[in-house]
């Protein structure tokens, strides 16, 4: 069975060489500016009105903890600090202050199954470019941006802050040589890859975070479920589910030369079990992906390589505004 998350590229004989592209640019990414401010990006939940620049998901959302005093008669239950009640013997409740930028953190997948394409860019481009337009998003609404990027070797992350600065810190190491350099992996990198960087995102993601986790979503480990239902009881939860239409479906039945590790391959793709085979697999993964978008908080975009990214987000939130610039 072909296995697309080795596959560099795949192209017919008469295809020239790299149609698309294989990397992304700081210029690139500051270029998408406009676009990414002419998105109102928010959450699709029942909201209540809060003081803020958003309007909260529901009471108790988008606060942080301030402290802990004795319990008054009106106090909401839910809010009850029973650590503090059982280590005084009097009952206690929570005092939260609200937060009045939102956090949205970014989760941007680099790893060696991103670096395929076919059509239009590779989906670690397009990865790259989502990133760049709910950046350039989160900074016109007066958000807080930060997040984490990650490869197979690799991982760095950004606090979430206000402001353009939030955004170029961020976007230039999206485009750093770092997560595009390809190299193999040691010892060293017991940190990097998938697994961890979720399990990292549900450390450190805020409540009433807006998460964007960016990814074609292969080989996470067991503890990925557990990891998103943790962030999603405290936040929403855009999974944007990166494909080449390649992956979806084979090309057409014959003889096609594929690029892995650097050599060149010939794959038939005459076989009717072959290819029903290979289009199980990626509906499979679809599938598990459309479960998870069940549990309240976890929503699924999908963005193919061929797709143009900004309408994607326009699609999925409803349209965008006019234009800042």
């Amino acid at each position: 069975m072909i296995d697309t998350g080795v596959i560099g590229r795949i192209r017919r004989h008469a295809v020239r060489d790299n149609a698309a592209p294989d990397r992304v640019t700081i210029e690139r990414l500051i270029a998408l500016r406009a676009a990414g401010e002419s998105l109102k990006i928010g959450t699709p939940r029942v909201r209540a009105v809060g003081a803020g620049g958003h309007l909260s998901t529901f009471k108790g959302r988008g606060v942080e903890f301030d402290e802990s005093r004795p319990y008054q008669p009106g106090d909401d239950p839910r809010t009850m600090d029973w650590r503090v009640t059982a280590r005084t013997g009097k009952p206690h409740t929570k005092v939260f202050r609200e937060e009045r930028n939102r956090p949205v953190m970014l989760w941007v997948d680099l790893r060696a199954s991103m670096r395929f394409g076919t059509q239009r860019a590779f989906k670690a481009v397009r990865a790259a470019e989502l990133a760049a337009l709910v950046a350039w998003s989160a900074v016109a609404n007066g958000d807080r941006l930060g997040g984490l990027v990650f490869s197979d070797t690799a991982h760095d992350e950004r606090r979430p802050s206000l402001g353009r600065r939030a955004a170029l810190s961020m976007l230039k190491l999206v485009a750093g040589d770092a997560f595009w350099t390809p190299r193999e992996p040691s010892r060293a990198d017991g940190e990097a890859g998938a697994d961890h960087a979720l399990e990292r995102l549900a450390r450190v993601a805020r409540p009433g975070s807006l998460c964007f986790l960016l990814s074609d979503f292969r080989g996470l480990g067991e503890a990925a479920e557990r990891h998103l239902f943790e962030l999603a009881r405290h936040g929403d939860v855009f999974l944007v589910h990166i494909y080449d239409p390649i992956e979806a479906e084979l090309p057409p039945p014959g003889r096609y030369r594929i690029l892995v590790g650097g050599r060149s391959v010939s794959i038939d793709t005459s076989d009717a079990d072959l290819r029903a085979r290979y289009r199980a697999q990626f509906e499979g993964r679809r599938a598990r992906l459309a479960a998870l978008a069940r549990v309240p908080g976890l929503h699924v975009i999908d963005c193919a390589t061929s797709d143009d990214p900004h309408g994607v987000l326009v699609r999925r939130f409803g349209g965008a505004r006019r234009l800042m610039r």
